[in-house]
């Protein structure tokens, strides 16, 4: 029997001109992503990325896989449509801070409760890219832009914290420096059963260029950032001299003594466990922030829960609904139905002079 060849990551991209401003952290997701796909062995008709509006919303364009670009803030409601219709696919959600927590933070929101098994890839850059450097629902307080002259006064919104509370059951963070760590989390994320939410750091090096220091620069990035490891205590510092506790909920960070080892210290650390059932531990970490606390980079959450399929097949069936999947239409029924729907219309003729219209 002849064996395939091994998947490249060349095999994933497309041979359309990748049209992201030079330097921008798009670039470093792309190349993440396909690296990602290429370990996997993931079939390229198997895979369908779902985007919205957006410079991140562009990605599908770049890869030769099945992708819908899809209108402002929707992407999350396709991409449950597809994954209902056809469960097999691996569904991918491309979007960014204001097409995913802007117009579709309420589309976002009910993808996480249902759970359904989908992958969300948020790039977050603090900023509208696209449309020229407008704050968005991420955007610092203070931030400065031309639309904002004298400085943006909202309070940001957290990614993370609104993906926990709304009951995703994969959350991560990862920096669009950290090509490794952006491979690891991606494969993790496909495997895991139920909805996987990633949130990207990536850097605008136009409208927003800096945003990210804290996490961009390796010596940098062990003093102001926490790598979560499952099973390791959450220690960071250049030499590994602080570690991070919770005290009646509330965060605190230790110093220790890196000169000897102390096995009464190493037992009193906090170990970090993303399996834990509750959300308050996710919760906390996914707040943190420089300067007074270190970023927290790698997989907050992981737990498993019941994947969405159908409502029917939930209500019928709710101890297999992790099994359960929808009846498979053929692909010319879905054609058929597709052409038959709102989204098709024939040219409509010309209006007379005398029509009002």
């Amino acid at each position: 029997m002849i064996t395939p060849p091994k998947s490249k990551k060349a095999d994933y991209l497309s041979t359309n001109q990748v049209r992201w401003c030079s330097g921008c952290g798009d670039y470093h997701v792309l190349s993440a992503l396909t690296s990602a796909w290429a370990a996997l062995e993931l079939p390229r008709h198997q895979i369908a990325l779902i985007s919205g509006i957006g410079c991140s919303s562009r990605l599908p364009y770049y890869t030769d896989v099945f992708g819908f670009h899809t209108i402002h803030g929707r992407a999350p409601t396709v991409a449950l449509g597809l994954k209902l219709a056809k469960p097999d696919l691996s569904v991918w959600v491309i979007t960014g801070d204001g097409d995913g927590l802007s117009i579709g933070a309420n589309h976002l929101i009910h993808l996480c409760r249902r759970n359904p098994n989908i992958t969300v890839l948020l790039f977050n850059n603090e900023i509208y890219g696209l449309t020229k450097g407008q704050v968005s629902p991420t955007s610092p307080q203070g931030l400065k832009t031309r639309s904002n002259p004298t400085g943006s006064v909202d309070t940001p919104l957290n990614a993370l914290a609104l993906a926990i509370s709304s009951g995703a059951t994969f959350v991560a963070r990862v920096a669009d420096t950290d090509l490794a760590m952006m491979r690891d989390i991606f494969q993790k994320a496909h495997q895991h059963q139920g909805v996987s939410f990633i949130e990207i750091y990536t850097n605008c090096v136009i409208f927003n260029d800096g945003a990210f220091l804290d996490t961009q620069k390796r010596q940098r990035r062990a003093q102001t950032c926490v790598i979560l490891k499952e099973g390791e205590p959450l220690i960071f510092g250049t030499n590994k001299e602080k570690a991070l506790h919770f005290q009646d909920f509330l965060p605190t960070i230790r110093s220790l003594k890196t000169d000897k080892k102390d096995s009464k210290e190493e037992s009193s650390l906090l170990i970090h466990q993303p399996n834990r059932e509750d959300t308050t531990y996710a919760y906390a970490l996914a707040k943190l922030r420089p300067p007074h606390f270190p970023l927290a980079l790698g997989i907050l959450r992981q737990v498993q829960k019941p994947v969405y399929t159908h409502p029917q097949s939930q209500a019928a069936h709710p101890s297999t609904s992790q099994q359960a999947h929808t009846p498979t239409r053929s692909a010319k029924a879905l054609e058929e139905t597709f052409l038959k729907g709102s989204f098709y219309r024939k040219p409509q003729k010309k209006a007379s002079k005398n029509s009002p219209y």
